[in-house]
């Protein structure tokens, strides 16, 4: 028998480690059933598990648990990622406690440190994990540094560098000073600052910047060709004075370039630290020449100002500038996006750099004869790829369009070495002996001059870059297994729209260039989760949850279920405590309606299953068991469509309402039918598997006749045969109406009182189900008939086409409730008129949010009926 109050604590863990020991969770790449496969966005290995994490194993675990019960082969692979630079810096703090740096530790020892502290934190990150109850194969876990997906990211390397779309070159690319390395375009945020805006002097035009420190090389003044203002100039080179003296400048005319209406239309360009002066100092092959370092000082360029840091040289330049009257004004109040590297916070810095990229616009023959640009916006237009919700199509096609070449380099020592060498040798040696040595393995020698003396590269790859072959390198490839054969492409990517670039869309440009193929069929986007109030969860704002102390406190079910429903995909949710707190309540309920059902297979000595006879059901046997096939039903298509808070909302509805406030009340007494309970019970347990795994799962244990574990019992089946509920459908309308009318009618819950029901159509319905009205509603006279006339001073209401009277004489005080009501009705007067005056107001509604006017439209109706209401009870009376 079940424990009087259901206790997670007690059961999770034992639970957890039976269903790991039993094998429940590992997939058969040999089985001949139809394959469904999640790849697990990978954890930071040095990471803890927070709300992101908590979500994201929630959904996949539903949908692996559903496909698995629905007769999948259903492989979820875990693993962990290296986490690049997030991992080198964390080390690199806990040794700066120590008064080390990496570099007197050296590149291997330092190495050796990350992997001890990696080892020690993928154990918390694996048994938090176990905490969520997700059903993965650990048997197949994969880290992204293991040797296996180690080989795969070099063979990737070295097929696109013989392919010509990897490439070594000088580019412009984000520089973070701080990490001392490039980054990616989406790892570089955006973070809103005022600051002032410098107007200067520059020989005939006014130029405007808020980086005055980056214009010391600025010999390129550019125009729009169609702006009268200066088309004298176009084409002309002049001495104007600068910073340091005169230098000559040369006008160009550029309609892309410049923007006539923008400021005062002309610009200098900074080709070493803006992408767009890059491009065009490409275009007209224009002098590339940096101002500023790798660490954030100023080159010799600079003069007077070299060897500062940017912040000190601006503050020092306007002045100089000042001096020298080519500071023309300053808007002191500009609001601008400054860029901001995405792990530190740092203000990035646009470098020239040497470094290593993807060309994503050259065509190639693994890509049938396209570009990596084209064949990733290709596979997601021509369907092969859903995206849920297709609302974030526009979003991927528009940074797909805008993307330029990936800078695959980063400056650390964590990370995937870059498989290519370098010749060593002495300065006689050959030309060619300059040239890279690209190589899936360690070269013994020079190709060219046999030199032993090699040297590796010694950047790293951007973590994305091994990442972004997660879906097939965990299975196997380049190797063919059969686990790549069964379960590649994966059936969906579950993961959050805030990575839709960082990772989903590099998934795409690798997977299809490397196999051909698509990584997965689908992609689902959940959103963020928020607090209370909507604000994004921070540590400043101190209003973040813990999902392992919800784990603790509510059951990792309640969790679940609180992550679950409301949560509509690509669309953010709130989360605070009290909701998770709500659904142990529903954690609860199930356990207490199953303890009292077993309570009566107790009672009864049933044993194992008893047989369902449909033959011989009451009315309201066939009421539950029709809306429990409807449950079925709409539970599986949500599920298969990925509508998965819907799911959960119909299973919260069916147990909470359907069983537990209406199935288990009317089949008390001698309608009680313990063959349909079982059925009923059992059904709800498999349905509610996938969402609340622990709870249903011991209940299960505790079920006669139930055989092995609920983890790998089937998905229901319908119930056959046609059930009519309609006549007990009447009475739960009938009986609600009554206690709604009790509330309204200010009446004693525990009152008796008469009641007069005019059945029309519906008298078979009512005579039926007569005894049950009666007790549920708390009548103390029941009056039946097919129809009548209105009774004076009885509460009215119609539900389910049957006419539902209380005559309220002596039930209440007539005289103190018409005061009431009378005084009720007058306050609501004057509070409709003060909301209606404010919806009068044109200021108001012109100003005012549109959900604070939507608010008060709301008050206005909801104040409407309920004086409406009170109108008709001051009638009855």
């Amino acid at each position: 028998m079940l424990d009087k109050a259901y206790d997670a604590k007690k059961y999770e863990d034992a639970i957890y480690k039976k269903w790991e020991k039993s094998g429940a969770f590992k997939a058969d790449s040999q089985s001949k059933k139809k394959p469904f496969c999640i790849s697990m966005p990978p954890p930071n290995a040095t990471g803890t598990l927070h709300l992101g994490h908590a979500i994201m194993l929630a959904l996949e675990d539903i949908l692996i648990r559903h496909r698995r019960m629905k007769g999948y082969e259903a492989l979820w692979v875990p693993g962990t990622d290296h986490a690049a630079i997030a991992t080198q810096n964390k080390v690199e703090k806990l040794l700066a406690e120590e008064g080390v740096t990496r570099e007197q530790l050296g590149r291997e020892s330092f190495l050796n440190r990350v992997k001890e502290y990696v080892a020690d934190s993928q154990d918390i990150i694996r048994n938090q994990i176990r905490k969520m109850g997700s059903s993965c194969d650990w048997e197949r876990e994969r880290y992204t540094l293991d040797d296996d997906l180690n080989r795969a990211v070099i063979e990737v390397f070295v097929r696109m560098y013989e392919d010509g779309l990897i490439y070594r070159g000088h580019r412009i690319v984000n520089w973070c000073t701080r990490c001392g390395s490039t980054l990616a375009d989406d790892e570089v945020e955006y973070v809103e600052v005022q600051t002032p805006f410098y107007y200067i002097k520059y020989g005939p035009v006014v130029i405007g910047t808020a980086r005055p420190e980056t214009k010391f090389a600025d010999k390129v003044v550019v125009v729009h060709p169609e702006d009268k203002r200066y088309k004298k100039y176009v084409g002309q080179e002049m001495d104007i004075d600068w910073i340091d003296g005169k230098i000559k400048a040369k006008f160009i005319a550029d309609k892309d370039a410049a923007d006539m209406e923008m400021g005062t239309g002309a610009m200098t360009i900074t080709p070493a630290h803006s992408f767009v002066d890059f491009d065009l100092a490409k275009k007209y092959k224009l002098e590339i020449e940096p101002i500023i370092d790798e660490r954030g000082k100023m080159l010799p360029i600079a003069g007077e100002f070299a060897g500062m840091d940017v912040a000190e040289c601006r503050t020092l330049l306007v002045k100089k500038m000042q001096k020298l009257g080519l500071i023309d004004r300053i808007d002191e109040n500009y609001t601008h996006n400054l860029s901001v590297c995405y792990r530190c916070n740092t203000a990035v810095e646009p470098l020239v750099s040497e470094q290593w990229f993807i060309d994503v616009n050259k065509k190639c023959k693994a890509l049938k004869g396209k570009s990596i640009k084209q064949r990733s916006i290709e596979v997601v237009k021509k369907g092969d790829i859903q995206i849920i919700p297709d609302k974030f199509n526009k979003t991927y096609f528009h940074w797909m369009e805008d993307l330029r070449d990936w800078c695959i380099s980063r400056q650390i020592w964590w990370g995937h070495r870059i498989p290519v060498w370098y010749c060593a040798c002495d300065k006689n040696c050959k030309p060619e002996c300059r040239q890279p040595i690209v190589s899936r393995e360690t070269p013994k020698a020079c190709s060219h001059c046999k030199s032993k003396n090699l040297k590796q590269d010694e950047d790293t790859l951007d973590t994305w870059f091994s990442s972004a072959l997660w879906t097939f390198s965990t299975l196997g490839w380049p190797k063919k297994t059969a686990d790549l054969k069964k379960f590649h492409p994966t059936s969906v990517m579950e993961t959050g729209y805030d990575i839709l670039f960082f990772w989903v869309a590099r998934m795409i440009i690798m997977t299809t260039y490397a196999l051909g193929d698509i990584p997965f069929e689908k992609v689902y986007l959940h959103g963020l989760i928020r607090d209370r109030e909507g604000r994004k969860m921070s540590k400043s704002l101190n209003n973040g949850i813990d999902p392992l102390e919800m784990i603790d406190q509510f059951g990792a079910d309640a969790l679940r279920m609180s992550m679950v429903i409301g949560n509509t995909p690509g669309n953010d949710m709130r989360l605070y405590e009290e909701k998770i707190k709500g659904y142990r309540n529903f954690t609860n309920k199930l356990w207490n309606a199953s303890r009292f059902v077993l309570g009566i297979f107790e009672e009864k000595n049933i044993k194992s299953a008893p047989p369902l006879d449909l033959k011989k059901l009451s009315d309201s046997d066939q009421w539950i068991l029709e809306k429990l096939n409807r449950t079925i039903t709409s539970v599986d298509d949500a599920l298969t469509n990925f509508r998965i808070s819907e799911a959960g909302q119909v299973l919260y509805d069916f147990l909470w309402s359907d069983f537990c406030d209406w199935c288990l009340e009317l089949s008390k007494g001698e309608k009680q039918n313990p063959a349909v309970l079982y059925h009923v019970l059992k059904t709800i347990l498999i349905l509610l598997h996938p969402i609340v795994p622990f709870v249903t799962e011991q209940i299960w244990s505790e079920l006669p006749g139930s055989q092995g574990m609920l983890i790998n019992e089937a998905f229901p089946a319908l119930f056959k045969g046609k059930f009519d509920g309609s006549a007990t459908d009447t009475a739960i309308e009938v009986i609600s109406a009554l206690r709604r009318m009790r509330a309204e009618n200010k009446i004693e819950p525990g009152e008796k009182i008469p009641v007069v029901l005019y059945g029309h159509q519906k008298m078979a319905a009512l005579e039926s189900h007569q005894e049950e009205i009666i007790k549920l509603a708390r009548i103390s006279k029941l009056t039946l008939k097919e129809e009548g006339p209105k009774l004076p001073g009885a509460a009215t209401d119609v539900a389910s086409g049957v006419d539902v009277l209380i005559p309220l004489g002596g039930l209440v005080d007539t005289k103190k409730e018409k005061e009431r009501l009378t005084k009720e009705i007058a306050n609501l007067n004057k509070y409709i008129a003060s909301v209606s005056g404010k919806l009068a107001n044109k200021h108001f509604l012109q100003n005012a949010p549109k959900a604070v006017v939507e608010g008060e439209k709301k008050k206005l109706s909801d104040a409407t009926v309920r004086m409406n209401k009170m109108k008709e009870q001051l009638a009855h009376l």
